[in-house]
Protein backbone atom coordinates (compact mmCIF):
# COMPACT_ATOMS: atom_id res chain seq x y z
CA UNK A 1 0.00 0.00 0.00
CA UNK A 2 1.12 3.97 -1.12
CA UNK A 3 1.33 5.55 2.42
CA UNK A 4 -1.40 8.37 2.35
CA UNK A 5 -0.85 12.50 2.29
CA UNK A 6 -1.64 14.21 4.59
CA UNK A 7 -2.54 17.41 3.25
CA UNK A 8 -4.27 18.89 6.47
CA UNK A 9 -0.49 18.60 8.19
CA UNK A 10 1.17 21.92 8.49
CA UNK A 11 3.77 23.45 7.10
CA UNK A 12 6.67 24.91 9.38
CA UNK A 13 6.63 28.89 9.09
CA UNK A 14 9.84 31.72 9.27
CA UNK A 15 9.02 33.69 12.30
CA UNK A 16 8.07 37.07 11.27
CA UNK A 17 10.86 38.48 13.48
CA UNK A 18 13.31 36.75 10.86
CA UNK A 19 12.21 38.56 7.87
CA UNK A 20 12.00 41.56 9.69
CA UNK A 21 15.17 41.93 10.40
CA UNK A 22 16.66 40.55 7.04
CA UNK A 23 14.33 43.23 5.50
CA UNK A 24 15.65 45.98 7.37
CA UNK A 25 19.26 44.85 6.73
CA UNK A 26 18.43 45.09 3.27
CA UNK A 27 17.08 48.08 3.39
CA UNK A 28 19.92 49.88 5.40
CA UNK A 29 22.55 48.37 3.12
CA UNK A 30 20.75 49.64 0.69
CA UNK A 31 20.35 53.20 1.49
CA UNK A 32 23.82 53.34 2.62
CA UNK A 33 25.19 52.35 -0.83
CA UNK A 34 22.85 55.07 -2.06
CA UNK A 35 24.18 57.85 0.07
CA UNK A 36 27.60 56.61 -0.53
CA UNK A 37 26.96 56.72 -4.46
CA UNK A 38 25.16 59.69 -4.10
CA UNK A 39 27.94 61.77 -2.25
CA UNK A 40 30.71 60.15 -4.71
CA UNK A 41 28.45 61.26 -7.87
CA UNK A 42 27.90 65.56 -6.31
CA UNK A 43 31.87 65.45 -6.79
CA UNK A 44 33.38 65.70 -10.67
CA UNK A 45 37.00 65.43 -11.89
CA UNK A 46 37.88 67.85 -14.33
CA UNK A 47 41.26 66.03 -15.84
CA UNK A 48 44.01 68.01 -16.85
CA UNK A 49 44.41 69.48 -20.73
CA UNK A 50 40.23 69.65 -20.81
CA UNK A 51 37.61 71.97 -19.85
CA UNK A 52 33.62 71.06 -18.50
CA UNK A 53 30.83 71.72 -20.42
CA UNK A 54 27.90 72.14 -17.88
CA UNK A 55 24.42 70.92 -18.78
CA UNK A 56 21.37 70.67 -16.88
CA UNK A 57 18.37 68.38 -17.62
CA UNK A 58 19.95 68.89 -21.20
CA UNK A 59 20.48 72.53 -21.75
CA UNK A 60 23.86 73.90 -22.32
CA UNK A 61 24.99 76.24 -19.90
CA UNK A 62 27.40 79.67 -19.75
CA UNK A 63 29.69 78.26 -16.99
CA UNK A 64 33.05 76.46 -17.46
CA UNK A 65 34.75 73.89 -15.46
CA UNK A 66 38.37 74.00 -15.48
CA UNK A 67 40.79 71.67 -14.17
CA UNK A 68 40.01 70.02 -10.88
CA UNK A 69 36.98 68.73 -8.60
CA UNK A 70 34.08 70.71 -8.54
CA UNK A 71 30.80 70.00 -6.82
CA UNK A 72 27.65 69.56 -8.47
CA UNK A 73 23.93 68.36 -8.37
CA UNK A 74 24.20 64.84 -9.70
CA UNK A 75 20.45 64.58 -10.46
CA UNK A 76 19.97 67.34 -12.39
CA UNK A 77 24.19 68.41 -13.89
CA UNK A 78 26.21 66.32 -16.14
CA UNK A 79 29.28 67.38 -17.13
CA UNK A 80 30.58 66.87 -20.83
CA UNK A 81 34.96 66.89 -21.23
CA UNK A 82 36.04 68.72 -23.91
CA UNK A 83 40.00 68.69 -25.01
CA UNK A 84 41.40 72.31 -25.17
CA UNK A 85 45.00 70.55 -25.54
CA UNK A 86 46.91 71.22 -28.93
CA UNK A 87 46.22 68.39 -31.47
CA UNK A 88 47.28 66.88 -34.65
CA UNK A 89 44.91 66.12 -38.08
CA UNK A 90 46.51 64.69 -41.23
CA UNK A 91 44.55 65.07 -44.40
CA UNK A 92 45.00 63.73 -47.86
CA UNK A 93 43.04 66.34 -50.45
CA UNK A 94 43.28 66.13 -54.43
CA UNK A 95 42.33 69.37 -56.45
CA UNK A 96 43.45 71.16 -59.63
CA UNK A 97 46.31 73.48 -60.62
CA UNK A 98 45.67 77.00 -62.63
CA UNK A 99 47.12 74.71 -65.85
CA UNK A 100 44.17 72.28 -65.12
CA UNK A 101 46.94 68.92 -63.74
CA UNK A 102 45.30 67.08 -61.45
CA UNK A 103 47.61 67.29 -58.05
CA UNK A 104 47.25 65.48 -54.45
CA UNK A 105 48.38 66.54 -51.32
CA UNK A 106 49.13 65.66 -47.74
CA UNK A 107 48.78 67.62 -45.26
CA UNK A 108 49.18 68.08 -41.24
CA UNK A 109 47.56 70.78 -39.05
CA UNK A 110 48.17 71.72 -35.70
CA UNK A 111 44.73 73.54 -33.58
CA UNK A 112 43.11 73.42 -29.99
CA UNK A 113 40.20 74.62 -29.28
CA UNK A 114 39.06 77.73 -26.93
CA UNK A 115 38.80 77.49 -23.57
CA UNK A 116 36.58 80.29 -23.90
CA UNK A 117 34.13 79.06 -25.77
CA UNK A 118 34.00 75.45 -25.32
CA UNK A 119 30.45 75.43 -24.41
CA UNK A 120 29.58 77.00 -27.61
CA UNK A 121 31.82 74.46 -29.48
CA UNK A 122 29.96 71.69 -28.13
CA UNK A 123 26.23 73.16 -28.65
CA UNK A 124 27.24 74.20 -32.49
CA UNK A 125 29.78 71.58 -33.51
CA UNK A 126 29.16 68.83 -31.50
CA UNK A 127 32.36 66.19 -30.35
CA UNK A 128 32.82 65.71 -33.74
CA UNK A 129 34.18 69.04 -35.09
CA UNK A 130 36.88 67.01 -36.76
CA UNK A 131 34.65 65.64 -39.78
CA UNK A 132 31.84 68.00 -39.74
CA UNK A 133 34.49 71.35 -39.78
CA UNK A 134 37.75 70.74 -39.86
CA UNK A 135 38.51 68.42 -42.57
CA UNK A 136 35.79 70.30 -44.99
CA UNK A 137 37.76 73.33 -44.17
CA UNK A 138 41.07 71.83 -44.83
CA UNK A 139 39.83 70.62 -48.49
CA UNK A 140 38.17 73.87 -49.60
CA UNK A 141 41.89 75.95 -48.47
CA UNK A 142 43.41 73.59 -50.45
CA UNK A 143 41.52 73.55 -53.55
CA UNK A 144 40.80 77.28 -53.71
CA UNK A 145 45.00 78.02 -52.91
CA UNK A 146 46.21 75.61 -55.58
CA UNK A 147 43.90 76.50 -58.14
CA UNK A 148 46.14 79.92 -58.24
CA UNK A 149 49.27 78.40 -58.86
CA UNK A 150 50.49 76.23 -62.35
CA UNK A 151 51.72 72.80 -61.36
CA UNK A 152 55.18 73.90 -61.89
CA UNK A 153 54.91 77.05 -59.06
CA UNK A 154 53.51 74.45 -56.96
CA UNK A 155 56.94 72.64 -56.64
CA UNK A 156 59.22 76.29 -57.41
CA UNK A 157 56.45 78.81 -55.13
CA UNK A 158 56.07 76.08 -52.04
CA UNK A 159 56.25 78.07 -49.11
CA UNK A 160 53.86 80.50 -50.76
CA UNK A 161 51.59 77.80 -51.41
CA UNK A 162 52.01 76.95 -47.80
CA UNK A 163 51.21 80.23 -46.60
CA UNK A 164 48.24 80.64 -48.88
CA UNK A 165 46.81 77.08 -47.25
CA UNK A 166 47.65 78.28 -43.87
CA UNK A 167 45.76 81.96 -43.73
CA UNK A 168 42.71 80.49 -45.32
CA UNK A 169 42.29 77.04 -43.21
CA UNK A 170 43.25 80.16 -39.92
CA UNK A 171 40.61 82.41 -40.95
CA UNK A 172 37.89 79.62 -42.21
CA UNK A 173 38.34 77.31 -37.99
CA UNK A 174 38.45 80.78 -35.89
CA UNK A 175 34.68 81.75 -37.09
CA UNK A 176 33.98 78.49 -35.04
CA UNK A 177 36.33 79.22 -32.19
CA UNK A 178 39.19 76.65 -33.74
CA UNK A 179 42.72 77.49 -33.32
CA UNK A 180 45.54 76.76 -35.73
CA UNK A 181 48.88 77.25 -34.48
CA UNK A 182 50.40 75.03 -37.47
CA UNK A 183 50.14 73.96 -41.37
CA UNK A 184 52.42 71.76 -43.00
CA UNK A 185 52.24 70.52 -47.08
CA UNK A 186 54.02 66.86 -46.27
CA UNK A 187 53.78 66.18 -49.93
CA UNK A 188 52.63 66.63 -53.82
CA UNK A 189 51.94 64.36 -56.20
CA UNK A 190 51.20 64.73 -59.66
CA UNK A 191 50.57 62.36 -62.24
CA UNK A 192 52.89 60.35 -64.21
CA UNK A 193 52.68 62.37 -67.41
CA UNK A 194 53.49 65.74 -66.07
CA UNK A 195 55.90 63.89 -63.70
CA UNK A 196 57.82 62.83 -66.97
CA UNK A 197 57.24 66.21 -68.29
CA UNK A 198 59.10 68.02 -65.75
CA UNK A 199 62.10 65.29 -65.60
CA UNK A 200 62.30 66.09 -69.58
CA UNK A 201 62.39 69.74 -68.95
CA UNK A 202 65.52 69.16 -66.23
CA UNK A 203 67.45 67.81 -68.27
CA UNK A 204 66.78 70.32 -70.84
CA UNK A 205 67.59 73.07 -68.66
CA UNK A 206 70.74 71.59 -67.24
CA UNK A 207 71.93 70.59 -71.10
CA UNK A 208 71.61 74.23 -71.28
CA UNK A 209 73.50 75.65 -68.43
CA UNK A 210 76.12 73.47 -69.13
CA UNK A 211 76.07 74.49 -72.95
CA UNK A 212 76.21 77.99 -71.56
CA UNK A 213 78.78 77.69 -68.55
CA UNK A 214 81.18 76.06 -71.58
CA UNK A 215 80.91 78.93 -73.60
CA UNK A 216 81.20 81.90 -70.43
CA UNK A 217 84.15 79.55 -70.03
CA UNK A 218 85.41 79.98 -73.91
CA UNK A 219 84.93 83.34 -73.83
CA UNK A 220 86.90 84.13 -70.57
CA UNK A 221 89.57 82.64 -72.20
CA UNK A 222 89.02 84.07 -75.18
CA UNK A 223 89.42 87.65 -73.19
CA UNK A 224 92.25 86.15 -71.00
CA UNK A 225 94.40 85.14 -73.96
CA UNK A 226 93.47 88.95 -75.64
CA UNK A 227 94.71 90.62 -72.67
CA UNK A 228 97.82 88.58 -72.53
CA UNK A 229 98.09 89.32 -75.96
CA UNK A 230 97.45 92.93 -75.82
CA UNK A 231 99.73 93.45 -72.93
CA UNK A 232 102.56 91.79 -74.62
CA UNK A 233 102.67 93.82 -77.42
CA UNK A 234 101.96 97.08 -75.14
CA UNK A 235 105.68 95.87 -73.50
CA UNK A 236 107.29 95.01 -76.85
CA UNK A 237 105.99 99.09 -77.72
CA UNK A 238 107.07 100.34 -74.77
CA UNK A 239 110.60 98.29 -75.08
CA UNK A 240 110.99 99.83 -78.56
CA UNK A 241 110.01 103.28 -77.62
CA UNK A 242 112.84 102.73 -74.80
CA UNK A 243 115.33 101.94 -77.19
CA UNK A 244 114.57 104.05 -79.59
CA UNK A 245 114.35 106.93 -77.36
CA UNK A 246 117.77 105.98 -76.27
CA UNK A 247 119.53 105.99 -79.57
CA UNK A 248 117.76 109.40 -79.79
CA UNK A 249 119.86 110.40 -76.80
CA UNK A 250 123.23 108.64 -77.58
CA UNK A 251 123.26 109.83 -81.04
CA UNK A 252 122.95 113.73 -79.49
CA UNK A 253 125.26 113.07 -77.01
CA UNK A 254 128.08 111.89 -79.44
CA UNK A 255 130.79 114.83 -80.57
CA UNK A 256 134.37 114.87 -81.13
CA UNK A 257 135.10 115.25 -77.75
CA UNK A 258 134.00 111.98 -76.91
CA UNK A 259 134.96 110.23 -79.63
CA UNK A 260 138.71 111.84 -79.08
CA UNK A 261 138.49 110.47 -75.56
CA UNK A 262 137.38 107.24 -76.02
CA UNK A 263 140.27 107.17 -78.69
CA UNK A 264 142.70 107.70 -75.94
CA UNK A 265 141.36 105.67 -73.56
CA UNK A 266 141.86 102.64 -76.08
CA UNK A 267 144.96 104.29 -77.35
CA UNK A 268 148.43 101.78 -76.75
CA UNK A 269 151.19 104.37 -76.74
CA UNK A 270 152.06 104.17 -80.42
CA UNK A 271 151.37 106.77 -82.39
CA UNK A 272 149.43 106.49 -85.56
CA UNK A 273 149.50 107.37 -88.79
CA UNK A 274 146.28 108.20 -90.47
CA UNK A 275 146.17 108.67 -94.62
CA UNK A 276 143.58 110.14 -95.78
CA UNK A 277 142.06 110.70 -99.31
CA UNK A 278 140.65 113.85 -100.57
CA UNK A 279 142.64 117.02 -99.51
CA UNK A 280 146.20 114.93 -99.40
CA UNK A 281 147.53 113.54 -96.32
CA UNK A 282 146.23 113.71 -93.20
CA UNK A 283 147.63 113.59 -89.52
CA UNK A 284 145.68 112.90 -86.43
CA UNK A 285 147.17 114.75 -83.62
CA UNK A 286 146.76 112.58 -80.45
CA UNK A 287 149.22 114.17 -78.82
CA UNK A 288 147.09 117.25 -79.27
CA UNK A 289 144.07 115.72 -78.31
CA UNK A 290 145.89 114.72 -75.04
CA UNK A 291 146.77 117.99 -74.53
CA UNK A 292 143.46 119.39 -75.23
CA UNK A 293 141.82 117.14 -72.59
CA UNK A 294 144.52 118.88 -70.47
CA UNK A 295 143.16 121.80 -70.67
CA UNK A 296 139.50 121.35 -70.15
Amino acid sequence: MEPKLNLNKKMPSFPKKFFGNTFGKITAISSAVLIVFLLFSTFYIVNPGNVGVITKFGAVQGDILSEGIHLINPVSTKIIPINVRVQKIEADATASSKDLQNVTSKVALNFFLSKEKANTIFQELGLDYRVTIIEPAIQESIKSATAAYTAEELITKRPDVKQDVFASIKDRLEKNNIIVTDFSIIDFNFTEEFNKAIEKKQIAEQLALTAKNDLNRIQTEAQQALAKAEGEANANLAIAKAQAESQRLLKESVNNDILELQAIEKWDGTLPMVIGEGNGNAFFDIVGAMNKNKAK
